[in-house]
């Protein structure tokens, strides 16, 4: 039986779209993860730069809401520069 409280009623309602919307925030970043990781394969450095740029703000952007913890953004940032400096070095 569901539950009749308003609080309660409004509550699950805030949770389902916190979900929805931190869904699609995680989505995106593991999409330019995924883009950037991908220019590393094939030995682009330029496309890797971009997106790399463009994969480490959102991903702070996605930490300062609160959707990934900062330390898991750090790390993740951390590792992506990483791996695209040492293909800069390799070139």
């Amino acid at each position: 039986m569901p539950t009749r409280h308003l609080s309660a009623m409004k509550r699950a309602r805030q949770n389902k779209k916190r979900r929805i919307r931190n869904q699609s925030r995680k989505t995106r970043v593991k999409h330019l993860v995924r883009a950037v990781r991908l220019a590393l394969t094939q030995n682009n450095l330029p496309a890797a730069e971009t997106t790399l740029s463009q994969a480490g703000s959102l991903i702070a952007r996605v930490a300062a809401k609160g959707t990934l913890h900062w330390r898991t953004a750090a790390r993740k940032i951390s590792r992506l520069t990483r791996q695209v400096n040492s293909l800069k070095s390799a070139t």
